[in-house]
């Protein structure tokens, strides 16, 4: 099982270098907001986080498109205009 997840990732990598690299900075931007906002409790600075949730997203959105995901495109781009409308609540209040 180890094997196969490992030729997975490498496969993966091979037929998209750049999609590899961007989800796997996305998935570290989620973590690491996930991370940020659990430590900053019970008032996370949203300000910042926003923008790194939108950019995220949209990169997850733009890799769901190129692996031909519909239910995640759907996904990714639900939550990015939820989070922009937020954002810019958030701006205008």
């Amino acid at each position: 099982m180890i094997q196969n997840t490992i030729s997975w990732i490498k496969q993966d990598y091979k037929e998209f270098p750049l999609r590899f690299c961007l989800e796997f900075i996305a998935w570290f931007m989620s973590i690491g907001c996930t991370i940020w906002m659990g430590y900053t409790l019970p008032t996370p600075p949203f300000i910042y986080l926003y923008p790194l949730f939108i950019v995220q997203c949209t990169i997850f959105a733009w890799a769901a498109w190129t692996r031909g995901s519909t239910g995640m495109i759907a996904n990714y781009l639900l939550i990015s205009t939820i989070d922009i409308v937020a954002y810019v609540r958030m701006i205008n209040s």
